[in-house]
């Protein structure tokens, strides 16, 4: 039997991040003196890539390293919490000796203080500022199996959104949607559908490869 290795999103996937994340950008925008902006608008923003890339698409105009600042301002202490499942996942795949992976389109900086806040480790972290183009780009998948030392066709990419699914395949990746998550879509085509995390250490032998 095939054993895969998982990678993960963070935002929607892994945290529950639907309010906190865009509130913290909300916020900062308000700080940087930027447009009237809410929710839906950093929301709709996520596909451009990092922080730094939303901030400045938010603002209007391009920011010094002082005004990115803003934003992580507002995540340093930031309460958020894991999905239900995900901590005992993380620690069955310590316990196993598998690696705890993860590949975000948030910046390396900011994935690390919200999976802090969440109490959760990463033994490998992809951040967006790390790769050469954002998702449906293969970059994240592609590195984060490389450093796992995992070939990509043997990962299994979890991920809420149609971007986490879209970068999977050009990876050529298992895509894995992550049901549980606030950019689900039911029309994206997926690979497998899980609606809890508990759900995916079970590929961790048992998904096909494709034919």
């Amino acid at each position: 039997m095939t054993t895969y290795e998982l990678v993960w999103d963070m935002d929607g996937t892994l945290l529950n991040t639907t309010e906190v994340v865009p509130a913290a950008f909300v916020r900062a925008v308000r700080t940087l003196r930027g447009p009237a902006a809410g929710a839906a608008d950093v929301v709709a923003a996520y596909w451009r890539g990092t922080p730094e890339v939303i901030l400045e698409h938010l603002v209007g105009r391009p920011l010094t390293a002082d005004e990115h600042e803003a934003y992580y301002r507002e995540l340093d202490g930031i309460e958020v919490t894991p999905y239900p499942g995900v901590a005992e996942v993380f620690a069955e795949l310590a316990a196993r000796g598998r690696p705890r992976a993860v590949f975000t389109g948030a910046s390396t900086r900011a994935a690390r203080l919200l999976l802090t806040a969440a109490g959760l480790v990463a033994d490998v972290l992809v951040g967006g500022d790390r790769v050469g183009a954002p998702k449906p780009a293969p970059d994240g998948v592609l590195l984060a199996a490389h450093e796992i030392g995992a070939a990509a066709g043997d990962v299994a990419y979890v991920g809420d959104s149609p971007l986490d699914l879209r970068a999977a395949t050009a990876a050529g990746s298992r895509g894995v949607a992550a049901a549980w998550g606030h950019m689900y879509d039911a029309t994206e085509p997926a690979d497998l559908t899980l609606t809890d995390p508990r759900h995916a250490l079970a590929l961790l032998t048992d998904l096909p490869r494709p034919v």
